[in-house]
């Protein structure tokens, strides 16, 4: 079996024993997929990018302890995250950008549609822009990243009360924004 085809458990054995190529071929496979996890975070594809490739760092640095019992995508990707809210965190990143919402376009069978579609999409994205940063940064990690409040609480070292308090404003917020434009149609 060639090193491309190998299963998480391989390459996690093969890192273990100093095997760059096994390393190479990780990076590969998910930087790209780390990369879109971190920008829906901090909406800056350099400071993504520097994040993704520091989270390969770290993996290489302790591939000797590694222990990972869950699937190595799914490793990764929180490792991701928790780099990103510690960047956050550390250099008081603030939510200024515009796309903060990816755009899920479907199947727009006319213009008028599309355009009703472009016009909702900014119409959330300003709303989510609007809102105060911290209510901005967990309805992202709540509704983008699917994290349970109390994984929310402790990575931004509030309280999950301070959580729920924040998603109800922004969800009253989202709630009000909304609610002429789905009227409208």
């Amino acid at each position: 079996m060639s090193k491309q085809n190998r299963s998480d458990f391989e390459l996690l054995e093969l890192l273990k024993e100093n095997d760059e190529l096994a390393i190479s071929l990780v990076f590969k496979e998910h930087y790209a997929y780390l990369c879109k996890t971190i920008i829906r975070l901090v909406n800056d594809p350099h400071i993504a990018e520097d994040l993704a490739q520091d989270v390969f760092h770290d993996l290489w640095k302790r591939r000797e302890n590694l222990n990972i019992s869950i699937s190595l995508k799914a490793y990764l990707r929180r490792a991701a995250i928790n780099k990103t809210l510690n960047h956050i965190r550390d250099k008081k990143v603030k939510w200024d950008d515009e796309d903060k919402l990816p755009y899920m376009a479907a199947n727009v069978p006319d213009a008028v549609q599309e355009l009703q579609g472009q016009d909702l999409k900014k119409l959330i994205d300003d709303t989510i822009n609007g809102l105060p940063e911290r209510c901005r940064l967990v309805f992202t990690l709540s509704r983008f990243e699917q994290m349970p409040y109390s994984e929310i609480a402790g990575a931004l070292g509030i309280s999950v009360k301070t959580v729920e308090n924040q998603m109800s404003k922004a969800l009253k917020t989202m709630r009000t924004a909304l609610l002429p434009a789905a009227k409208g149609k």
